[in-house]
């Protein structure tokens, strides 16, 4: 009898502790809930602020506390660590292939881009970031092949940002925008993007690595998102911002992954946070830290601020990202051929 009741007893217990391990993962209490976010770098500062207006707005509405779990990586990195098993709720990436690569993995089952703005929440642009003064002269495209600068942009395989800077420099090539080039001609535009990444010092793994290095001194210029740009001078930094003549629209995707807000029960949550990015109040905060705006009423509010681009792109010129991520970044696309022939000295 004593043994069975031990049985019983060790039975009744691990029933217990299974039942609480497997809804300690899922379950979400009255009182406190959490929302697990993972962007890329370049935001950080800006969610800093967004979080917790967010988090009071439900609170008020709910009378529940939202405890967020945030994750910050390069884009390309950031959206491997959600195929690879990172349970983020929602994410918030450079570039549209990010999340196309963690949907083609099954975890994104909606329309992500079925809203008014197509998933995107933010824009900005490809600028260079250069030293104060402008010593060596850094006026477009065209200088950066000048033998013996010193380039910083951060590695593609890991970095949203650096995919953008490349599309930026070889589209503004194709495109007949940069002095020398023939325009419609696929292999002058890559000679010249093999000329520009020649000059690169120094490629680290994210956007915003790559700027803190230039921080530091390292390098004569960064091909960099102009958002970050603007952050620095807004901090202290004494560098200054460059716009091309021609330069691409960078457009930052969101979207929340099913499979996490199916399994966290935060579906609601996460759906709310989404909007809440859109609202005048968030958009503003993403204003004023550099980036570019889809609300067009904030927008015109900061136009001063964000000068046009006389020839700006889209990834439309390429074909869109499926093209892209085949022609441009493939095995054998247009950037791993470049940077081959470099590291080849060839």
């Amino acid at each position: 009898m004593k043994s069975y009741r031990s049985f019983l007893f060790i039975f009744i217990t691990l029933i217990f502790c299974l039942t609480a391990c497997s809804s300690g993962e899922t379950s979400q209490s009255e009182d406190e809930v959490k929302l697990i976010l993972g962007a890329y770098t370049t935001p950080r500062e800006a969610y800093g602020e967004i979080i917790p207006l967010f988090q009071e707005y439900w609170l008020d509405k709910t009378g529940q506390r939202v405890i967020f779990e945030e994750s910050y990586l390069g884009s390309g990195a950031q959206s491997r660590a959600v195929v690879e098993g990172f349970e983020a709720d929602i994410v918030a990436l450079s570039l549209e292939a990010d999340v196309n690569r963690i949907q083609n993995a099954g975890l994104i089952t909606h329309d992500w881009k079925a809203g008014e703005d197509k998933g995107i929440i933010t824009t900005s642009i490809v600028t260079f970031a250069v030293r104060e003064g402008n010593p060596k002269n850094i006026r477009d495209w065209t200088d950066l092949a000048q033998p013996g600068l010193e380039i910083l942009t951060p590695n593609p395989n890991t970095s949203g940002g650096a995919m953008w800077n490349i599309l930026a420099v070889y589209g503004a090539a194709q495109r007949g925008q940069i002095e020398g080039v023939p325009a419609d001609s696929p292999e002058a535009a890559e000679e010249f993007l093999k000329q520009v990444l020649s000059n690169v010092s120094v490629m680290d793994k994210a956007a915003r690595d790559s700027i803190l290095n230039f921080e530091k001194g390292i390098g004569d210029l960064a091909i960099t998102y102009e958002n970050e740009i603007l952050v620095g001078k807004s901090s202290g930094q004494t560098y200054e911002r460059i716009i091309p003549t021609s330069t691409i629209l960078i457009e930052n995707p969101i979207a929340i992954i099913d499979a996490s807000v199916d399994k966290h029960g935060t579906r609601d949550l996460a759906e709310a946070f989404l909007d809440f990015l859109y609202t005048d109040q968030a958009q503003e905060i993403y204003a004023q830290h550099g980036l570019r705006v889809v609300n067009a009423q904030v927008a015109a509010d900061y136009e001063e601020d964000y000068p046009p681009v006389e020839d700006l792109f889209t990834v439309d010129y390429f074909g869109g990202w499926d093209q892209i991520m085949g022609e441009i970044f493939g095995e054998d696309g247009v950037y791993n051929r470049a940077i081959l022939q470099v590291q080849r000295g060839e």
